[in-house]
């Protein structure tokens, strides 16, 4: 569709500073220098793809912000001078700031040489724009021709407006005959003096990993649920239960969207991945929606600030878990490169840390080829203050479970 999901705006308003500000990225690491004119190449092609959009607000009120399509691009970003290896994920951390998929352009494309040797390539683009699936369905198209969806025209906002307010006031007098809602668990308000940038990413091999969870009574789904709340406890976590919200991919074809559902398990310090196996398929039944009982839409005909508050921290909990399983085979080479690593991720850009969110661990988990890779994001400062702490938790539990890893 044309116009703007409910998650598309709840993403969109982070950027407004109402919620948390996400930003998704793709990356790529080479042996050898990517050539510049290939990267061209990819850029003019991503710049009339899917990702090239932008949001127009209807003055219709009631209807929904819509999709045009916007050509207008960030240059491509090559770095002057190689960087340290050591530094690759502060240096893409970096490439999520001054994104704006309403006025200016939602997306950019990086590349910067390792001071040791190869390359990294970075693609980074406003959550409002796709998710996690989105964004490889819009590289997978750039680099090799795949085709995704196109967005139809908006139609007519005075239909739009009709069709969402009486979806709403239905919606909303069949919901308050079971009485007044309550509000989304939000969990504490949560502060830091100091917000450093604490990511790590781990290539594996997936054989190992699946049998690790085979050994162990699960699927590779409900390990990575284990092993990320087993990280959070492990860090200084002190509550026998944590929430885990996980993203469910609900697309039909290979629309570059939002196309997504939030869902809850909640982990004991007693489940094992056999006990979070079943626990994963029954909370696959039901969906995280805010407000409790409401009808979605009612957050699009709202103004900005109260559509804000009646959905703040609906999809949060403890540790993000997000599994976007296997990535295109295009993604595994960029022209005659051969990438000895591809990594999916989120980054907050802009994110203050007197407004930290309840989130305190996100693991986006990803398969290429014949390697998994687990990216990490920590947004604990008190508990996992740096990279180097994240990396030793992590590589602590992999070899726990007979995983030899690699650290990027």
């Amino acid at each position: 569709m044309s116009r703007l999901s409910v998650v598309d705006e709840i993403f969109l308003r982070g950027y407004r500073g109402s919620g948390t500000p996400s930003a998704l990225q793709g990356l790529w690491r080479t042996s050898d220098t990517v050539d510049h004119e290939l990267l061209e190449g990819i850029h003019a092609r991503l710049r009339v793809g899917p990702l090239g959009r932008r949001v127009v607000r209807s003055r219709v009120p009631g209807a929904r912000p819509y999709w045009r399509a916007n050509s207008r691009s960030h240059p491509l970003g090559i770095g002057p001078e190689p960087i340290p290896t050591e530094t690759l994920l502060s240096w893409a951390d970096a490439q999520g700031e001054e994104l704006d998929p309403e006025f200016g352009s939602g997306w950019r494309l990086s590349a910067a040489d390792l001071r040791e040797g190869g390359c990294v390539v970075a693609l980074t683009c406003s959550h409002a724009l796709a998710d996690g699936r989105g964004l490889a369905l819009a590289v997978d198209n750039a680099l090799s021709g795949a085709p995704v969806g196109e967005y139809p025209r908006q139609g007519s906002d005075w239909s739009d407006a009709r069709r969402q307010w009486t979806t709403v006031l239905s919606g909303t007098a069949r919901a308050l005959r079971s009485g007044i809602p309550r509000s989304p668990a939000t969990g504490p308000a949560r502060r830091a003096t100091d917000l450093p940038g604490v990511g790590a990413v781990i290539q594996f091999p997936a054989a190992e990993w699946e049998r690790a969870a085979l050994e162990r009574g699960g699927t590779p789904n409900s390990l990575f649920l284990y092993l990320m709340a087993r990280l959070l406890w492990d860090s200084g976590f002190s509550d026998p239960e944590i929430g885990a919200s996980v993203p469910v991919d609900t697309r039909a074809d290979r629309r570059v969207d939002n196309d997504m559902a939030m869902t809850e398990v909640c982990v004991t310090t007693a489940d094992t991945p056999a006990s979070l196996r079943e626990k994963a398929r029954a909370a696959y039944e039901y969906r995280i929606s805010a407000p409790d009982g409401m009808p979605a839409e009612l957050l699009q005909v709202l103004p900005d600030r109260l559509a804000h508050r009646l959905s703040r921290g609906a999809g949060e909990r403890d540790i993000l878990c997000s599994n976007i399983g296997a990535l295109p085979t295009s993604l595994t080479h960029l022209g005659p490169h051969r990438c000895t690593g591809v990594a999916a991720r989120a980054i907050h850009p802009g994110l203050s840390a007197t407004h930290l969110p309840r989130t305190r661990l996100s693991g986006y988990f990803a398969r290429v080829g014949r390697d998994h890779t687990l990216s990490l994001v920590a947004l604990d400062p008190a508990r996992i203050p740096s990279p180097a702490a994240l990396t030793g938790l992590v590589e602590s539990r992999l070899t726990a479970l007979g995983i030899s890893a690699t650290t990027w």
